[in-house]
């Protein structure tokens, strides 16, 4: 048995699930674990405390694994899960993801993953299959619908600025200094070159500060979802033409939930600092995105 560990944002918890679908739709018999989401499991995470939004979709199919199904591949939570882990490693299925792409999870037959995997080529073949099972729920704000109809019917770009908790002193030296002013100039600049009359909507979690940056008539601030319902923003960014996204698998999954054919996609060369960028690797990994490095320039 496979069992993926679904943890983190919403973002996260996609990738995660799609994982998942891939070594379903290899015959492999597959499960998630969501006991992350349990609120004595998230003490002293790095980011912020998380809610279990897949369960927001009401058309996600899937199994969760039991309590017996995961102690047998890793052990149990307590002294004799640890003294296991310690003593007798062979007998312990626990693989931790440490790079980009890791081909050889594919061969396991029992084993328990924990990883973000973010990379596009994991499930890049079944993607189209992923649209067709992550159905948002109907908003109750009818703005939303509107702002999707009027985005199917100009040249929409969606433009990802992610600030909150990555501007976090704990959390700059990570993910801070990625997506800069020269990345975002560039990325909506080439967006200007390739399509006339282009419209540019910009998603937040600093309203704000993008008020006052991005002023003209291009531009739409999209402020109509918070809360719980801030997930309707990866929607709406379906609804684009095309993405420009941040260090953020939240607009990673907008761009990939995108639908159109012709999508022109942009991403930052990397995702944290601790990342090197290979051009070659890249284009191998993430086919059909275009990068633009943090000092503005296309890769």
């Amino acid at each position: 048995m496979i069992i993926i560990q679904l943890a983190g944002g919403l973002g996260n918890q996609l990738q995660q699930y799609a994982l998942y679908r891939k070594f379903v739709s290899m015959g492999k018999e597959a499960r998630l674990d969501v006991s992350w989401f349990l609120l004595e499991n998230q003490k002293g995470k790095v980011l912020a405390e998380r809610d279990f939004e897949l369960a927001y979709f009401d058309r996600l199919i899937y199994e969760t694994c039991t309590k017996d199904e995961k102690e047998v591949l890793i052990g149990s939570e307590g002294i004799f899960g640890k003294l296991r882990r310690k003593l007798l490693p062979a007998s312990v299925h626990w693989f931790h993801e440490s790079g980009m792409y890791h081909p050889e999870i594919f061969a396991f037959e029992n084993m328990y993953l924990s990883g973000y995997f973010a990379c596009e080529k994991y499930y890049a073949d079944i993607l189209y299959d992923l649209r067709e099972k992550i159905q948002f729920p109907p908003s109750d704000n009818q703005l939303n619908q509107q702002m999707a109809e009027e985005m199917k019917h100009c040249p929409s770009v969606s433009v990802h600025i992610r600030r909150g908790d990555y501007l976090d002193k704990e959390n700059v030296e990570m993910f801070g200094n990625i997506c800069t002013d020269a990345y975002y100039e560039s990325a909506i600049k080439i967006m200007r070159n390739e399509i006339p009359n282009v419209h540019f909507y910009l998603f937040s979690d600093d309203i704000p500060y993008v008020k006052k940056r991005y002023i003209g008539k291009e531009y739409t601030i999209v402020d109509i979802n918070h809360g719980k319902d801030s997930f309707y923003d990866m929607w709406l960014m379906s609804h684009c033409e095309h993405n420009i996204c941040a260090n953020s698998t939240f607009s990673f999954w907008g761009a990939r939930l995108n639908s159109n054919e012709n999508k022109i996609m942009i991403r930052p060369t990397i995702h944290k600092n601790s990342q090197a960028f290979v051009k070659e690797e890249m284009e191998e990994l993430w086919k059909g995105w275009h990068f633009i490095s943090p000092q503005g320039e296309l890769q």
